[in-house]
């Protein structure tokens, strides 16, 4: 593990597994920009994080995040002078996988391949590389290394989340004023939950409605959907699988097979599909971003690792929106663009596929830079809205991508 300036903090509960949730560097650049601002492990796929995955199947131990150095003081690291049970935080896990996990003994380690799932042993043995077995998966699992399999992989991942998640467990009750499309089994109402007059059809997948979720009335929504907590879906919004809401995000008009990791709005009509937007993003009302190129092709798509448009092999393709980027009403995106963190567009005319971060400005006045401090002072306020402070240690890490992303052009 990467040396520290400050002295490594030593986990003494012995009886308690310290698991250290990884990134790999190099997926790390592939998934940019929404790993600038967060572990790899902290990326929705289905209904939660992949942390979260982790978390509910590995059971109770000390969890932290091996990550870049700019983002260990938000997501500290630590590290047990005798063992540590490292997981990949790129790797989507089941139960039998994580089974496996949980069996490695002292120095073996789990692979796809030449890729590292899981290693049980010291911090040594693991910058080192030095294993003394290696065993294999029983079955491939899911391993999220570019931007679009976030959302190619949403709808399984979806329904695995709501079989687990709802599990021995009893749904809210479903109000006679909504209509239900197929099974009414795979519909999942969490308490303080307000549905009311809406079309729920679950024939492609299932539906779940967190916590506090706000479903209004002519709201048409086709599984596999999910709506984390305190999420809303307005008036009128039609939505079709497999589309996951991260918590407090608010969308309407049209929005298909796209990802919200959380605390973002696309409020108004509009289309999103084949998409993946961060944390504290606005879309403005009218806004459309397309997923399909005129003339049907194959998708290139900008790629942080290799500052180039890469092959894709999709023919479907969308947005992928960066945190605290914001798009102003009746924007046009063209298909597979790329926006980096603190990114804002208006105006008219089709942006380049991709912006990099803290740029504003439009296809016809063209970009320039974002001041660092009107980038805070535009953050504070909307991060206001949901009464979540702006911290010194967020500050810390903008002003390190400000720094740094000259580096990704």
């Amino acid at each position: 593990m990467p040396s520290e300036k400050k002295p490594t903090r030593y986990i003494m509960k012995k009886n308690v597994r310290n698991i250290i949730l990884f990134d790999d560097n190099e997926v790390r650049k592939h998934l940019m920009p929404f790993t600038y601002t967060r572990p790899t492990a902290l990326l929705r796929v289905g209904i939660t994080t992949i942390s979260e995955k982790w978390q509910s199947m590995l059971g109770e131990a000390t969890y932290s995040y091996l990550t870049v150095r700019y983002l260990k003081k938000k997501y500290p690291l630590r590290v047990r002078r005798t063992t540590n049970l490292m997981v990949a935080g790129h790797v989507i896990p089941t139960p039998e996988l994580a089974q496996q996990v949980l069996d490695l003994e002292l120095g073996e380690a789990l692979m796809v391949g030449e890729e590292l799932i899981a290693f049980n042993g010291t911090a040594h043995d693991f910058d080192t590389r030095h294993y003394t077995r290696i065993v294999y998966p029983k079955n491939l699992p899911l391993i999220v290394k570019r931007l679009y399999d976030i959302f190619e992989f949403n709808g399984v991942v979806l329904a695995q989340d709501f079989d687990r998640l709802t599990a021995g467990r009893e749904s809210q009750p479903l109000s006679a004023t909504n209509t239900v499309i197929g099974d009414p089994s795979r519909i999942f109402i969490e308490e303080g939950a307000y549905v009311e007059g809406a079309m729920l059809n679950t024939n492609e997948g299932p539906i779940y409605i967190g916590k506090d979720v706000e479903v209004m009335e002519g709201a048409c929504i086709r599984g596999g959907f999910a709506a984390c907590h305190d999420a809303k879906v307005r008036i009128g919004a039609k939505v079709y699988g497999a589309t996951t809401l991260g918590p407090h995000v608010k969308i309407g008009g049209e929005v298909e097979n796209t990802v919200f990791i959380g605390y973002s709005n696309k409020a108004h009509d509009g289309f999103l599909g084949d998409a993946v937007i961060g944390e504290w993003c606005n879309i403005g009302g009218g806004t459309s971003a397309s997923n399909l190129k005129n003339d049907y092709g194959e998708i290139k798509l900008w790629n942080y690792a290799s500052k180039r448009f890469e092959r894709t092999g999709l023919q479907f393709c969308g947005l992928f929106m960066g945190d605290h980027s914001k798009i102003g009403v009746n924007g046009m995106i063209n298909t597979a663009t790329v926006l980096g963190v603190g990114v804002n567009i208006h105006g008219a005319g089709f942006p380049r596929n991709f912006v990099a971060s803290f740029q504003e400005g439009s296809s016809a006045a063209g970009f320039k830079n974002v001041p660092l401090e009107t980038f805070y002072t535009i953050a504070e306020r909307v991060m206001a809205r949901r009464n979540i402070p702006l911290t010194d240690v967020d500050r810390d890490i903008y002003k390190a991508i400000y720094n740094i992303r000259d580096r990704y052009k």
